[in-house]
């Protein structure tokens, strides 16, 4: 990728995240954040349409690769579902500056609301997400239920911790996670992890 390309779309990235909004990204708005030509801008992206395309594929790498390195980091102790647990959270609470961006998370589902490839990149980020946490359930557990649950309820309130208004403090999710921890057995068989 080029270094304008590059700049033009992290420009939009930004836009996104302090506006909160799709409405952001006008190439008036653009070229005054970028500081770079409206030649410049069609040079790489041949319009709006063309922009817009190439940032939500942007989007989605950046959402997506960072989160999966972030999980698969993560110590995972196949016999402890709570100390998984605990390791899952510690893991993503320390690395969270660079991953939680609320307004950027919900200026992205707005826009997937009204644009169908916006909701086919945001279901693709979503079942990445997703899959990349059951990843580590399945080292707990064996019950593909159980795996999908897991997965589900830390996902489910990060993501409504970034749709509330205004989001959610990082001590209040922080508390939401503890106590997720709380609900998980601490030293459960296979068998009965996650219930």
């Amino acid at each position: 990728m080029t270094p304008g390309r590059q700049r033009w779309l992290e420009a939009g990235v930004e836009a996104l995240a302090e506006e909160g909004a799709v409405d952001a990204l006008r190439i008036d708005r653009m070229v005054e954040r970028v500081g770079l030509s409206t030649g410049s801008f069609y040079y790489h992206f041949q319009g709006m349409p063309g922009f817009k395309k190439a940032l939500l594929a942007h989007l989605e790498e950046v959402q997506t690769a960072g989160f999966a390195d972030l999980i698969a980091a993560t110590p995972v102790d196949p016999g402890n579902a709570a100390h998984s647990a605990a390791n899952l959270i510690e893991t993503l609470a320390a690395a969270r500056a660079g991953y939680r961006r609320p307004r950027l998370e919900a200026a992205l589902r707005a826009w997937a609301l009204t644009d169908p490839d916006a909701a086919h990149v945001q279901a693709r980020i979503d079942e990445s997400r997703l899959e990349t946490i059951r990843a580590v359930w399945r080292q707990v557990t064996t019950d593909e239920e159980e795996v999908r649950l897991g997965a589900l309820l830390p996902y489910v309130i990060a993501i409504g911790a970034s749709a509330i208004m205004p989001p959610l403090s990082d001590d209040d999710l922080d508390r939401l996670y503890q106590r997720i921890i709380s609900l998980t057995p601490p030293g459960a068989s296979e068998s009965e992890t996650l219930r």
